[in-house]
């Protein structure tokens, strides 16, 4: 499968969703990353599972700069599973619900790593739970038809893992920003979830 298959492949899959931006150039990264593991005939389930493993190694190590890595390993092992699938050919309607529901799983290990750094867990519960129902729209609206993602917000998964990321070298480099990320994160998320949420109203209606 070439790049330019992979893009039409991608945007078939979501509801002929415009590839460009920063959304083709984390799948041309995502391409070019999963063309090896292909020809080793991976498992994108290898990958899944590899994710929440490494999502739970975050939580448990999240003082440590092993967390660190961990955290950055669990994100990219979430946004690639699916584009391996797609690359050979094994990709499923069961295979997205799996996926889905094991990125859900990963951002509440997240959660909890937030928390073991000192966030407070009210702050972090209110942005979980915002971001969940945020993608839990997200999927209904596509039961619904309306397939095609328009509403990019400023709260998507990589920058969830950005604002925890921030966190976690706070610590390493004494620098306390934890609260301060946790807040950003809850407002972010509250807003993002608000445009997700009308996105969906207004073409639902």
């Amino acid at each position: 499968m070439g790049r330019n298959e992979f893009f039409e492949k991608w945007s078939s899959l979501h509801g002929d969703t415009e590839v460009k931006g920063i959304v083709k150039a984390w799948l041309s990264i995502s391409f070019v990353l999963v063309k090896p593991l292909a020809a080793l005939r991976i498992s994108p389930h290898v990958l899944t599972l590899a994710g929440i493993l490494a999502a739970v190694g975050t939580w448990r190590t999240a003082h440590s700069v092993i967390g660190i890595v961990l955290l950055v390993f669990s994100l990219l092992c979430d946004g690639i599973d699916g584009s391996l699938a797609m690359v050979r050919g094994v990709d499923s309607t069961w295979g997205a619900v799996t996926d889905s529901v094991a990125d859900r799983i990963s951002e509440f290990f997240w959660a909890l790593a937030f928390h073991a750094l000192g966030a407070p867990v009210i702050v972090i519960a209110v942005a979980w739970v915002s971001a969940g129902t945020q993608e839990y729209v997200r999927a209904r609206m596509g039961g619904l038809g309306a397939r095609e993602i328009r509403a990019i917000t400023i709260a998507e998964r990589p920058v969830r893992a950005t604002l925890l990321f921030i966190a976690m070298v706070g610590v390493q480099v004494n620098i306390d920003v934890t609260n301060r990320t946790a807040w950003m994160w809850v407002i972010m998320q509250l807003v993002s979830f608000v445009l997700v949420f009308n996105d969906g109203y207004v073409r639902l209606k």
